[in-house]
């Protein structure tokens, strides 16, 4: 892979718009994660017969909160001060969450 094909796939993101995923077809048009969530959301509703659920908020949470934070620090290359500001969060805050997610 080379960087050209990394910003074709990848283009530069306007941090104020809703994040993209890209499409499983190429003449789709991306997904906002946003779109990706609600679909989820409904697929898994759909998908209970009859079975009672509760603490959606804390399971949705803990599924996106995990990858998104293994992602940036990535991004990041480990550094905590850099995550916590591209999170917006204060850097103790993020070392509890990464403990939490065991990924401290």
């Amino acid at each position: 892979m080379t960087i050209d094909t990394v910003a074709q796939e990848y283009p530069k993101h306007d941090p104020h718009e809703s994040l993209q995923v890209p499409s499983s077809s190429s003449s789709e048009h991306p997904q906002t994660l946003r779109d990706s969530v609600e679909i989820a959301m409904r697929n898994y509703f759909a998908h209970l017969e009859g079975q009672e659920v509760a603490n959606v908020y804390q399971m949705v949470l803990s599924e996106v909160e995990a990858p998104m934070l293994e992602a940036v620090m990535r991004f990041s290359r480990d550094n905590q001060t850099k995550a916590s500001q591209v999170l917006g969060l204060n850097r103790g805050t993020l070392r509890k969450k990464l403990k939490q997610y065991g990924l401290l």
